[in-house]
């Protein structure tokens, strides 16, 4: 008998009363998975979901989720163990075989081509044909239509994609898949970067696929989320199942717990901010991207010492660029900046450094870290004079040991820091990248989705240091996604929607993620006057 049901015997029952209703559709038993590299991604891997269920899949990064999906749809081959799809034993040798078995996916990054309707990217591939020569645009457009209408997704298929919202594309990749014959879905990250209407509007809309009898494995850290619309949830750890239990019989805290294998902390803590004077102050800044787009459209704000300024906002409404711009990467077209009253006249990253601005960028591994660079010279990589021995020779024995120190401090889990960076999992990447920039010297950080796709721990400890920062006295600005840790972590906070600043709250503790939502989609705004009131506020 297994833990789950061990001095639990109603489980038993309930589980027992559920099988005989429901029929287990797909099933993987003892999977191994052992990448080239000698990493072991899954062990004994066994997981089961039911026909009709919402199955939610979660773990820390490298608890081996993402391997297990790619081996579900044919993008990795395990060295042992079995896949049985309905009664019968598969082998899902690529994600042509998976789309032929039912087998769907939809990524937590897209892959539409912007340049196409909707329709044109749910027919890619499997076009209809006329005469079997010519693509028949008016049963593309059709199809299109039916499938949305059966499923309830209230979307003009005619529109391009170039045109539409983040939801929208998510339908888009959704309809996709199920046009395609898709019965069990798998969705990586699905609400990552929607709104709470958005959310909701899915949520909606994955319910009325359980009702017609589709499966969906649900990959989330967001466990409020696994509560809301999950039947049932697998826990992983260190790349094995450790658990399987009905989401009504459980908890975030238990989740959380045994996902990490330690007790956590969902909540951090927070002092009231004792605010300073002003470090960093943008004025008017606008930048045009590469086809003529402008996307910061007179952006000012100011962000004081001993604060957490957030900026909320769906993607691609100018939130990215806002922080290239204040790091340095991105050069403005109008617009100042200042750094405790000292106009900023050259960007670049080293300017920006050279003034105490560290940053923790959105991708770790573009622009986070050198991957195939040791942890220990990740570390380093912008300290380096400050370990010259007589302006040639690196000390590298301060480097180990005050690396030893931020290892054991951030808790980057690794055999030696003298590992590649790029074998360590997602969290532990994210750690190391923080630890950087997380220094005593640091009095403005720019943190930009700081704990976006890590696990809990590794997302308690990131927001528990920023936090301890900005008690130190640094100006903190947060670029982030999650609504609930933009609520959590900030003090004050500004939404930006098509490029401007459409909301300032100097006060975020009766703030609600509704509310923020509202601004974010552009259905609420605050006048600029309103806006410059509080800009101005002392």
């Amino acid at each position: 008998m297994s833990s789950y049901y061990k001095g639990h015997p109603q489980n038993l029952v309930k589980d027992i009363g559920y099988r005989m209703k429901e029929k287990v559709i797909l099933k993987v038993e003892n999977i191994l998975k052992v990448y080239p590299n000698g990493i072991v991604a899954n062990r004994n891997v066994n997981f089961e979901v039911y026909e009709g269920e919402i199955h939610a899949l979660i773990g820390e990064n490298g608890a081996g989720k993402s391997t297990l999906m790619k081996i579900l749809f044919g993008i990795e081959t395990p060295e042992e163990g079995r896949i049985i799809l309905n009664g019968e034993e598969v082998k899902i040798e690529n994600s042509k075989k998976a789309i032929g078995l039912g087998i769907g996916m939809v990524h937590q990054h897209f892959m539409l081509v912007d340049s196409l309707t909707i329709a044109e990217n749910i027919a890619l591939g499997n076009e209809p044909k006329k005469r079997g020569l010519f693509i028949d645009k008016a049963k593309m457009i059709k199809q299109a239509e039916e499938y949305a209408k059966k499923y309830n997704f209230k979307i003009n298929v005619t529109d391009k994609i170039e045109d539409v919202s983040v939801g929208v594309k998510q339908k888009t990749e959704i309809l996709k898949a199920l046009v395609r014959g898709a019965k069990v879905l798998i969705l990586d990250e699905p609400t990552a970067v929607l709104t709470p209407q958005e959310t909701r509007e899915l949520f909606a809309e994955l319910k009325t696929l359980k009702k017609q009898g589709h499966t969906i494995i649900f990959i989330s850290h967001k466990l409020n989320e696994i509560m809301e619309i999950c039947d049932r949830v697998t826990i992983m750890r260190h790349g094995t199942t450790v658990e399987t239990c009905y989401v009504k019989d459980t908890n975030p805290q238990e989740i959380s717990n045994k996902m990490v294998g330690r007790e956590i902390v969902l909540h951090v803590d927070k002092k009231p901010a004792k605010r300073g004077e002003v470090c960093l102050e943008a004025n008017n800044l606008v930048y045009v991207n590469g086809i003529g787009k402008k996307m910061l459209d007179g952006v000012s704000l100011k962000l004081r010492r001993g604060e957490i300024l957030s900026v909320a906002g769906v993607e691609g409404n100018g939130q990215a660029e806002l922080a290239e711009v204040l790091t340095g990467m991105k050069v403005p077209i109008n617009g100042t900046i200042k750094i405790l009253g000292k106009e900023i006249k050259t960007f670049t990253p080293a300017t920006m450094r050279g003034n105490k601005v560290t940053y923790i960028p959105e991708d770790r591994m573009r622009n986070g870290c050198a991957a195939k660079l040791s942890i220990m010279d990740n570390l380093f990589t912008d300290k380096i004079e400050k370990y010259l021995k007589l302006k040639i020779f690196l000390d590298r024995k301060k480097m180990k040991k005050q690396s030893e120190e931020l290892v054991k401090d951030f808790k980057v889990k690794c055999s030696s820091i003298n590992n590649q960076v790029q074998v360590l999992s997602g969290g532990n990447i994210q750690k190391v990248v923080a630890a950087r920039e997380l220094t005593e010297e640091a009095q403005i950080i720019i943190a930009e989705q700081p704990t976006r796709g890590i696990d809990a721990g590794a997302s308690e400890l990131i927001r528990r240091k920023i936090v301890e920062y900005r008690d130190k006295g640094a100006a903190v600005l947060l670029i982030s996604a999650d609504l609930n840790e933009v609520l959590e972590l900030s003090d004050s906070a500004i939404v930006m929607h098509n490029g401007r600043i459409n909301a300032y709250f100097k006060d975020t503790s009766t703030l609600t993620e509704e509310e923020l939502g509202y601004y974010m989609l552009g259905v609420k705004n605050q006048s600029e006057e309103e806006v410059n009131a509080i800009l101005c506020e002392k």
